[in-house]
Formats: structure tokens, sequence, C-alpha cells
């Protein structure tokens, strides 16, 4: 969404509101996902603060979220939300933010990547690990590319 002209979005409100049908076909039971980096830099800095705090990820709750991610994808005009008719009528009906994984997320990724490979091999998982950025860069607290990656790191180091 984040890369999508302002207002297109808006050819498919019709099917979100509350006719249902469009075009003599039912959309009740359709269900739109609408995937934004927008709001991520908000999201990093929640996260960090709750870091800060000596809290965990998992802790972080939708409302701790919410209005920050709101706010940076409804006030952005290069956004492809902004100034939607989908968010003016409240038409989306919950907002579910990515959080940033931890190294231990993505030594999973890792983990699960040599399986599909039918290898086992712990000095790859490390070097996969070793190899991705995180931040902040001193404390390497979360994966700036998640999981993004890994698969390639992967065959990097086999």
């Amino acid at each position: 969404m984040d890369k999508m002209p302002p207002g297109l979005i808006d050819v498919i409100a019709p099917f979100l509101g509350p006719s249902w049908v469009v075009y003599g076909t039912n959309y009740r039971k359709a269900i739109f996902l609408f995937i934004s980096n927008a709001g991520g830099e908000q999201i990093n800095r929640v996260a960090l603060d709750f870091w800060d705090a000596h809290k965990d990820r998992e802790e972080i709750e939708l409302k701790d979220l919410e209005a920050a991610i709101s706010k940076a994808v409804l006030n952005n005009p290069r956004c492809g939300f902004w100034k939607s008719q989908i968010f003016h009528e409240k038409l989306v009906d919950v907002i579910v933010p990515f959080l940033p994984l931890r190294p231990s997320h993505v030594r999973q990724c890792a983990r699960s990547e040599l399986a599909l490979q039918g290898c086992r091999q712990e000095e790859v998982i490390e070097s996969v690990l070793a190899s991705i950025s995180f931040f902040p860069e001193e404390d390497r607290v979360f994966s700036s590319t998640g999981c993004k990656t890994v698969a390639s790191r992967i065959n990097f180091f086999l």
C-alpha cells in the first residue's frame, strides 16, 4: 500500500461496503489484506521503547501501536491510504502490525530453511545470524530485514 498512488485503493470500496453484492457477486465472506511498510518506523520505535523498559516484544499490544500506525498511514501523502474512502468510512476492521524479529526468531527461520534442505548445521545458522544486520547496531536487538534474506544466506554458507 505504501507504493500505491493515493486514491487508487478506493476502487475496491464497493466490495468492502455494506452492500456486499457487487455486479451480482456476493463478497460478504471475502477477506482483503492490505500490506504496507507505512508505520514501520513507529512499530520499531515502540519495540525499542519496550526493550529499553526491559519488556518483551510479546508484551506489545495493538493498543500500543494502533494510533501511531494509523497516523503514519493516514497523514502520509505518498501512501495509498492517504485520504482514502476505505479508512474514512471505517471499512478496515483491524490493523495487524508486523513486529521486528529478534535473533531467536531469525535463528528459527534459519533452522526451518535448513530442515527443508535436509541439513542441520548449527555453524551455518550462526554464520547466517552473524551476517544479518540488526538494530540498534551496538546491541543487535532486532533484525533489519526479518527473515527475508535467510534462505539466500544459507545457500551462501553451505
